[in-house]
C-alpha cells in the first residue's frame, strides 16, 4: 500500500494532486458543474445530505459519492 501524504487522503505525488485539483476546478467550473451546484443549493438538503441529481432528492452523502459514475447518463438526461 502507498504511503499516505499530508492533505492528500489518495496518496498522490505532489504534482499529480496539483493535475487532479485543476482538472476538479475545471469540472466545477463547466456549465454542467454550474448547473449541478445551482439546483444542489436551491433544493436546500439538510446537514450531511447532498442533492442526487439521478433520483431527484436529497440523500445521505456517503451515499450519494460512492455511487456517482461518469458515465455521463445523468448530464444527458438533464441534455447537457
Amino acid at each position: 500500500m502507498a504511503k499516505k501524504r499530508a492533505g492528500n487522503s489518495q496518496g498522490l505525488s505532489p504534482a499529480a494532486l496539483k493535475r487532479k485539483r485543476e482538472r476538479d476546478k475545471a469540472a466545477a467550473m463547466s456549465s454542467w458543474g454550474k448547473y449541478k451546484k445551482r439546483t444542489a443549493q436551491a433544493k436546500k438538503c439538510k446537514e450531511g445530505y447532498d442533492y442526487d441529481h439521478a433520483s431527484c432528492k436529497c440523500i445521505p452523502k456517503k451515499k450519494n459519492r460512492a455511487k456517482n459514475s461518469r458515465s455521463g447518463a445523468v448530464r444527458r438526461q438533464y441534455g447537457m
